[in-house]
């Protein structure tokens, strides 16, 4: 005789479980539902409190600082003083920017967003290899410009680029400045 396994649920009575579950969850919702109206329904029934008045707004007292008639503010006192007797000075120093030279590549871009990423030989010269910050290599020797300070390119080393910056002086003039774009290792 072969016997069927044992079930101790058949399906309709799962089923009748479920639906009998499913009827009491929803007559606890609303239950629920009917307590949270009653709760709202009490709390909009309460009086309002009164709102606070508006903090009265303080008149701005200026403060008059003795003896101080010039705006600390005003660019005007940077200007030097030209007067009808005495002519104002350019100091010169003796460097001078070629502006008749056709400016290079490298020349469009600020030092600081340039890298130097490595040197090669060739003929018998070392040159730099540049990155610039849309990710290309460009090569440069000694002579070449870089940078937005007119950078000439005095040395050029397995670690770095130095260069000489033409930058201004604060007083209408030029001075040189030395400056140097070390290997990076990224």
């Amino acid at each position: 005789m072969i016997m069927a396994p044992y079930r101790p649920f058949s399906l309709s009575l799962k089923l009748l479980a479920l639906l009998s579950v499913a009827s009491l969850l929803s007559a606890c919702n609303g239950a629920k539902e009917q307590e949270l109206d009653a709760y709202i329904s009490s709390v909009k029934s309460r009086p309002a409190k009164p709102i606070d008045p508006i903090p009265a707004i303080k008149p701005y007292l200026r403060f008059v600082y003795p003896e101080q008639d010039i705006d600390p503010f005003d660019v005007s006192i940077l200007a030097p003083v030209v007067s009808a007797v005495s002519e104002v000075k350019k100091i010169e120093n003796g460097v001078e920017i070629d502006t008749t030279r056709i400016p290079e590549f490298l020349e469009g871009f600020p030092l600081d967003s340039l890298t130097m990423v490595g040197t090669v030989h060739r003929k018998g010269e070392l040159w730099g290899l540049i990155k610039i910050p849309d990710g290309g290599i460009q090569r440069i020797k000694k002579g070449n410009y870089l940078g937005k300070n007119f950078g000439k390119v005095e040395e050029i080393t397995e670690t770095k680029i130095k260069l000489k910056e033409v930058v201004p002086n604060g007083f209408g003039g030029y001075k040189v400045r030395d400056n140097a774009i070390a290997l990076s290792i990224k």
